[in-house]
């Protein structure tokens, strides 16, 4: 992305820190800082944990993780502590944590990892695993499967490829969350039919938010009666819901749009709003637009 000057960034960050604008030019500044990086860009993004609204502080979590700088340790620390943040931005903060990968988390995510909050006890002790496999098998595993996708994941594949016996781990609720985690991305790696069926099998809510996640990477037609069942479940945990409706603004069909307009005025606000930012994604996705991330171009326009 193009050099920013300081104002330029700070001007973005007023977008991004303004209630008043809408969530989809909010969503689009935030991923501008991101791409951006640097410390005025997380100070810019820090400061937005205040919001009212839990969407917009999970992605907020979640930019600062794949960022992948310890200044924005201080910062995702305090969200996790704060049992006054809803669970979704507490585990999204977990998680980046785990994506940052500094050794020294390893007191706070054990504090943490047996949480009251389910989600964030779980991630919590994905991002330990992550944390041991960074410090001790990262360099002896070589045959990984190839990964397609630029994100920092919270687990490395497995460096099994039989789709039957990845879909067994990921399934089986006795197996440490970390292998089925990486069963989880090597089926995305495979990107196969078989994958994208097993991928849809997933069971707890956690998985069931990354198997989402996943398939809103692949951008893949396959996935979308998986997404859209899930968001139309009323009943689904809305973490789910959040992550299945901004899977399909990033696969961007005719049916992917007209399923995401029907759920803009949902009851919960996670939904609602997750919705209007998929809709602009997925218009952008329709579009010769060059980038998603263009709140520089806007600023300095």
């Amino acid at each position: 992305m193009a050099k920013a000057s300081e104002s330029a960034i700070k001007s973005i960050g007023t977008v991004l820190n303004d209630p008043s604008r809408p969530m989809k030019e909010r969503f689009r500044a935030l991923f501008t800082l991101r791409n951006l990086g640097g410390e005025t860009a997380i100070d810019c993004i820090s400061q937005c944990f205040v919001d009212e609204s839990v969407l917009l502080k999970h992605e907020l979590a979640y930019c600062l993780g794949q960022m992948q700088d310890q200044r924005a340790i201080p910062v995702l620390r305090r969200v996790l502590e704060d049992k006054n943040q809803d669970p979704i931005v507490r585990h999204e903060a977990g998680e980046a944590l785990g994506a940052i990968g500094d050794p020294n988390l390893r007191e706070l995510l054990e504090k943490y990892q047996h949480d009251p909050a389910v989600e964030v006890a779980e991630t919590c002790q994905i991002a330990l695993q992550r944390l041991n496999w960074v410090a001790n098998d990262s360099s002896k595993e070589v045959n990984l499967s190839k990964s397609l996708f630029t994100s920092i994941d919270p687990a490395p594949p497995s460096s099994e490829n039989d789709v039957e016996n990845l879909k067994n781990t990921l399934m089986d609720e006795s197996k440490p969350l970390f292998e089925r985690y990486r069963a989880m991305f090597s089926l995305r790696n495979l990107g196969t039919t078989e994958s994208i069926n097993a991928l849809g099998e997933a069971s707890s809510a956690l998985f069931r938010h990354e198997v989402a996640f996943v398939f809103g990477q692949m951008q893949d037609e396959r996935s979308v009666p998986f997404l859209k069942k899930t968001l139309e479940d009323t009943s689904e945990h809305e973490m789910v819901r959040h992550e299945a409706a901004e899977a399909l603004g990033s696969i961007a069909t005719e049916e992917c749009t007209e399923v995401l307009q029907r759920y803009l005025n949902d009851p919960r606000p996670v939904v609602r709003e997750s919705c209007e930012v998929a809709l602009d994604m997925s218009e952008y996705e329709n579009s010769p637009e060059f980038q998603y991330a263009n709140t520089l171009l806007t600023v300095e326009g």
